[in-house]
């Protein structure tokens, strides 16, 4: 494992896209995984996709380290300074959540930590300045090999005094799309911002044979996208 701690994985689409089709639009219920076919009519957790830039903490119990999505990743200086002022940087601050490693007594230490978020705001992406300030909001937490519930990383995020994303809503895959086809997202905490899309994951979460978890995007592209290429009303 890297100094930045672990990754953050790639979250799939719902589904299938027509490659035969200049742009490539989805194919509505053609399920990019059979997981998401066999689930598409139980409830998932579904939260609002910020337009920003992919960012993580990670804590080993002595030093926390700021990293982008990749190890690579070059990372906003307005971003460093935005989650500095957070206290997110502090080792005091992370001292005090998750103890330090206590070497001669290794079974008694706490597991690393990651924070995974968006870096959002004016000059991050086009439109940021629609967010507002420059800032960083908590999207996924995990704890050693273990992926937190979307309320343990709801207390995580007030443990911190930061902001995880907004929960949009609790619905099956197939009305989630009716939604975006219908309705259009739009958000609560950011009026001002055009949503990008939604995250969503089972109610009770759960991992493929592979051992990856189970969770899909659905993006307001992807419906204006396959509207313009089929000429749908």
């Amino acid at each position: 494992m890297s100094e930045f701690g672990p990754t953050y994985h790639k979250i799939n689409s719902a589904f299938k896209r027509d490659t035969s089709i200049p742009g490539n639009p989805v194919i509505p219920f053609e399920w990019s995984q059979p997981e998401f076919e066999y689930l598409q009519y139980t409830p998932w957790l579904w939260t609002e996709k910020i337009d920003g830039t992919n960012i993580r903490l990670f804590w080993d119990g002595r030093k926390v380290t700021i990293g982008g999505r990749t190890d690579n990743a070059n990372i906003q200086a307005k971003i460093i300074e935005a989650v500095r002022e957070m206290g997110l940087l502090d080792t005091k601050v992370w001292e005090s959540k998750w103890p330090l490693t206590d070497d001669a007594h290794p079974e008694r230490s706490n597991p690393s930590v990651t924070l995974f978020g968006e870096g959002y705001g004016a000059g991050i992406q086009k439109g940021g300045g629609n967010y507002g300030d420059t800032s960083f909001i908590l999207f996924d937490v995990k704890v050693g090999t273990f992926w937190l519930s979307r309320e343990n990383v709801q207390n995580v995020a007030e443990g911190f005094g930061i902001e995880t994303v907004p929960g949009y809503a609790t619905m099956s895959p197939v009305l989630m799309w009716d939604h975006i086809l219908h309705d259009r997202l739009t958000s609560t905490r950011f009026p001002n911002a055009a949503v990008e899309g939604v995250v969503g994951t089972p109610v009770v979460p759960l991992l493929s044979r592979n051992g990856s978890r189970v969770i899909m995007k659905m993006k307001q592209r992807d419906w204006d996208e396959y509207t313009k290429v089929h000429n749908v009303r």
